[in-house]
């Protein structure tokens, strides 16, 4: 089967209209991002079943500017496999005006995992300051950020809030239940947690500017909602709802039940931005393949 290949592929989504990244069942109305994937792939006519295997899950109303996944394609005929920019053009002209675009594709090794080779994960939350309602945001910005009625955050404590979370800790507070609770292991280390000022994308053309902050976090993994909690947390200390010896108790209780109601940010303000990979486990070689 030597036209049997793996890719590993990149790809964005505007997560607005879709039920999450991963598939969704049969019935259900609203596709995942995976289904639109499958079905662009089926359509390059594989002999093998097409199946992606995502790296990062994200909910509904998430989005993401680099995702990835592997997948096997296997062309008829004796065909070699596809080059891989040309494999990047076909599946976005079978995508047609879904709001998901491949953006890089790379021939892998046959074991390659998008999942368990990623060596970290990137996400940042973006908040505009100052908007009592989003029918005030610039349109293009509607649903791609959390508006806050308030400009009064005290930044120089979330950064402090944030620091306190960064490092290897047992994060069950901050993650929300789901059927994955008894399998994965809560505890994490957090790489990054930053606060920076950020822009709107029409800061230059809007009738008045709207200011922005950007919350980054950096981890090999996350939990089930780590973000959004973590992210509405820190706005409660910036908002003076949290106290920093609050934050601590509620990490150190290590239960989900300890994290207040109503905090956790909405989804549209979240973008995964990065996946990143050991350079020498994406190297595919000819003749390690035959071998």
């Amino acid at each position: 089967m030597h036209n049997l290949a793996r890719y590993l592929v990149f790809f964005q989504y505007i997560g607005t209209k879709y039920s999450g990244v991963v598939k969704a069942p049969p019935h259900q109305l609203r596709k995942g991002v995976q289904n639109y994937l499958e079905d662009a792939i089926r359509r390059l006519k594989p002999l093998n079943p097409v199946s992606l295997t995502i790296s990062s899950r994200t909910d509904t109303g998430v989005h993401a500017l680099s995702n990835s996944a592997h997948f096997d394609l296997q062309r008829k005929n004796d065909n070699p496999p596809f080059p891989e920019d040309s494999l990047v053009d076909a599946i976005n002209f079978h995508l047609g005006t879904a709001q998901i675009r491949v953006t890089r594709a790379h021939r892998v090794p046959d074991d390659f995992h998008a999942r368990y080779c990623a060596q970290s994960r990137s996400y940042i939350y973006r908040i505009a300051l100052g908007v009592p309602h989003h029918s005030q945001l610039p349109l293009i910005e509607h649903d791609l950020c959390w508006n806050i009625r308030s400009t009064e955050l005290d930044v120089g404590a979330m950064r402090e809030a944030a620091a306190l979370l960064v490092g290897v800790h047992d994060f069950s507070s901050f993650r929300a239940v789901n059927s994955d609770l008894p399998f994965k292991n809560p505890v994490k280390t957090l790489d990054v947690a930053s606060i920076q000022p950020g822009s709107s994308f029409t800061q230059a053309h809007f009738h008045r500017e709207i200011p922005f902050l950007e919350l980054t976090f950096t981890s090999r993994s996350f939990l089930y909602k780590q973000v959004r909690r973590m992210t509405g947390a820190l706005v409660a200390v910036g908002q003076g709802r949290l106290s920093l010896h609050n934050l601590k108790e509620i990490l150190e209780a290590r239960d989900s039940l300890a994290y207040p109601q109503g905090l956790v940010a909405p989804a549209r303000g979240l973008f995964l931005t990065r996946v990143d990979y050991r350079a020498t486990d994406i190297q595919f070689s000819q003749q390690t393949s035959e071998e």
